[in-house]
């Protein structure tokens, strides 16, 4: 798989049961999120599948509902299953988040970034892709 690991960020920093927005774009909005259970982290790119460019969290790093047992969509209310970004209820049910290529390794929450094959990035910019696979 091409790209480059980057460091997203301590594992420390993201409380068990909480969520971070990560890879921060020209704005300083986050291009993707990780939510962490236990010492397991997922990872999803920032965009609900119902509507393109519509970031999900409804302040900074708020990605889950009340319950925090699911990720929901601050713009539509969807939502979403942590461990595979299944859309369960609202306007994208049977869609998924994209899935950032990620790891835990040595307290490190690491990521593969790709180099973008469309030019406008996903916040209309030229950025990085977010690879949409996990290593194993």
């Amino acid at each position: 798989m091409g790209g480059t690991e980057h460091v997203l960020c301590r594992l420390e920093e993201i409380a068990v049961g909480g969520s971070k927005g990560v890879l921060p774009d020209a704005r300083g909005r986050p291009r993707g999120f990780l939510v962490r259970q236990a010492d397991r982290v997922t990872g999803y790119v920032n965009i609900c599948p119902h509507h393109d460019r519509a970031p999900l969290e409804w302040k900074t790093d708020a990605f889950l509902n009340g319950a925090g047992d699911h990720i929901q969509c601050a713009s539509h209310g969807a939502l979403f299953r942590i461990e595979d970004g299944y859309c369960v209820i609202g306007p994208c049910a049977g869609q998924s988040l994209r899935s950032l290529a990620i790891r835990v390794e040595d307290g490190q929450v690491l990521a593969r970034i790709e180099d973008d094959a469309d030019p406008r990035g996903m916040d209309g910019t030229r950025q990085t892709a977010l690879s949409e696979t996990r290593e194993p």
